[in-house]
C-alpha cells in the first residue's frame, strides 16, 4: 500500500504506508507490529508460526476486527504453548531487537527445531538470479519497501509479498504458505530483498526452508544459526552473476 504526498518542491510523490497492527489470540493482545497494511491475516499467522506458537497447518481462523480502523487481527487459538507474561513489540525495522531480552533470542533459536532436510540442489547462477525475479511493484513506486519471495527449485517465483518491514514480508509469505498447506517448505527457496538478519534465518528455519538468499550481507548470528540448522545461506546475490555462500554449500553447484 502506498500513499500520495506532495514534496516541498511541489512534486507529487508516493510513499510506503506504515501503520500499527495488533495481533490478538482468542481476544488477548499478544503483539503490536508496525507494518504496511495488506495481507494482515498472513502476517499474523506467519508471525505466530515463526515464534513456535502455532503448528504448520491451516485449521485456525484469523481476520480483521473493527478496532483501530481494522488495524487488529484476531486469531483463534489455542496456542501450542503459553507465551506467559511476555508480550512482543516489533518495529518495522527490527523484530528481535524490539523484544529487548536475550532469553527471547534463545527461545527463538530453540523454535528452529531439527536440522533441515537435504532439500534441492541448485546452481550458483540460479541463486544469483533470484532477486531479479522478485516482483516489487510498490517498491518501484516508493523505494521504501522490502520483499520476500518463495521460489521453487527451478527458480520459478511462487509467491511474493512486500512490506515496510523485512521481517513482516517474510511473515506474510510464510503465513500464505501455511494457509495454502505448503508448510514445511522443504523444497522451496526463500529470497529477501535486503540484508540477512538472525530473525529472518530463524523464521525461514521454522518454516522448513533449506535455502535462504539475500541481496545484502548476513550478520554473524545469522550465519551461526544457519549453520546450526543445516541451512544454505547466501548473500550479496546481485546481477544474476554473483552470490556468496556463507553456510550449507552442499546444496550449491557450479
Amino acid at each position: 500500500m502506498t500513499a500520495p504526498v506532495v514534496r516541498d518542491d511541489g512534486v507529487r510523490d508516493e510513499v510506503a504506508v506504515e501503520e500499527p497492527l495488533e495481533i490478538r489470540v482468542d481476544g488477548v493482545p499478544l503483539t503490536v507490529t508496525m507494518r504496511t497494511p495488506g495481507h494482515d491475516e498472513e502476517l499474523a499467522l506467519g508471525f505466530l508460526h515463526g515464534e513456535g506458537l502455532i503448528p504448520p497447518a491451516p485449521p485456525r481462523a484469523a481476520g480483521p476486527t473493527d478496532d483501530f480502523a481494522a488495524n487488529v487481527v484476531e486469531v483463534t487459538g489455542p496456542l501450542l504453548r503459553d507465551p506467559g507474561a511476555r508480550r512482543f513489540y516489533t518495529t518495522s525495522s527490527c523484530g528481535v531487537c524490539g523484544k529487548g531480552a536475550l532469553e527471547e533470542v534463545a527461545a527463538a533459536v530453540a523454535a528452529g527445531g531439527e536440522p533441515l532436510p537435504s532439500g534441492p540442489l541448485v546452481t550458483r547462477a540460479l541463486l544469483a538470479s533470484l532477486p531479479e525475479h522478485l516482483h516489487q511493484p510498490a517498491f518501484a513506486r516508493t523505494g521504501g519497501l522490502h520483499a520476500t519471495g518463495l521460489f521453487d527449485a527451478d527458480g520459478e517465483l511462487l509467491l511474493v509479498r512486500e512490506d515496510v518491514g523485512r521481517h513482516n514480508a517474510m511473515d506474510k509469505v510464510i503465513g500464505r504458505a501455511l494457509l495454502d498447506g505448503l508448510l514445511p517448505l522443504h523444497e522451496g527457496i526463500l529470497c529477501v530483498s535486503g540484508r540477512l538478519s538472525f530473525e529472518l534465518v530463524q523464521k525461514a528455519a521454522v518454516a522448513g526452508a533449506p535455502i535462504l538468499v539475500g541481496v545484502g550481507a548476513p550478520s554473524s548470528l545469522a550465519i551461526e544459526l544457519a549453520a546450526d540448522r543445516g541451512m544454505t545461506l547466501c548473500g550479496f546475490a546481485r546481477g544474476g552473476e554473483h552470490v556468496n555462500v556463507y553456510a550449507g554449500p552442499e546444496r550449491v553447484s557450479g
